[in-house]
């Protein structure tokens, strides 16, 4: 799957980035202009009586309200090579597909970022299970609330570490 935009980001540490973990809970971190960082986790799975699509609907809308509150301009996100499943790879395609569209109309830059670099980044090992990669948040000063929330932040990181954004 090429949901890649080829984009080279140098920039200020005002940068406003978003940076995503992927899912039906997708896991979010976004450092403010000021140099905040805020991070979580949203639901957006469908509800029992509805279709598929609200899924993305709600991702979208998430997205718009994202925007709202900060002007992003550059967003990361954990490019997925290979899952475990079917369904899984769906729901990531889909949630992908959403995100580069929105990018796109939006005109804000987007990097898909492999899971094994972020592990790199945040542990020292490529293939690090998902305790280590919240206890490098952790050590890092960050307070994740699951592994979704631990791979934003930690996409994030490497993402104003000079790979898209510099510290401040």
């Amino acid at each position: 799957m090429a949901a890649t935009a080829s984009v080279t980001l140098a920039s200020p540490a005002s940068m406003v980035i978003l940076a995503l973990d992927l899912g039906q809970r997708t896991g979010w971190a976004l450092r403010q202009s000021s140099g905040v960082i805020t991070s979580g986790s949203n639901e957006f799975r469908p509800g029992r009586f509805e279709g598929a699509g609200m899924a993305f609907l709600r991702f979208g809308r998430w997205l718009d309200e994202m925007r709202s509150f900060a002007p992003l301009e550059a967003i990361a996100f954990e490019e997925v090579r290979a899952h475990k499943g079917t369904l899984a790879a769906q729901v990531y395609g889909g949630f992908a597909a959403h995100l580069t569209a929105w990018c796109e109309r939006q005109s804000v830059p987007y990097l898909g970022v492999p899971v094994a670099t972020i592990k790199r980044h945040a542990t020292g090992k490529g293939n690090a299970p998902k305790e280590d990669v919240i206890a490098a948040m952790r050590a890092r000063g960050h307070a994740p609330k699951d592994d979704n929330e631990a791979d934003a932040l930690a996409i994030l990181d490497w993402a104003i570490s000079g790979n898209i954004g510099d510290r401040r």
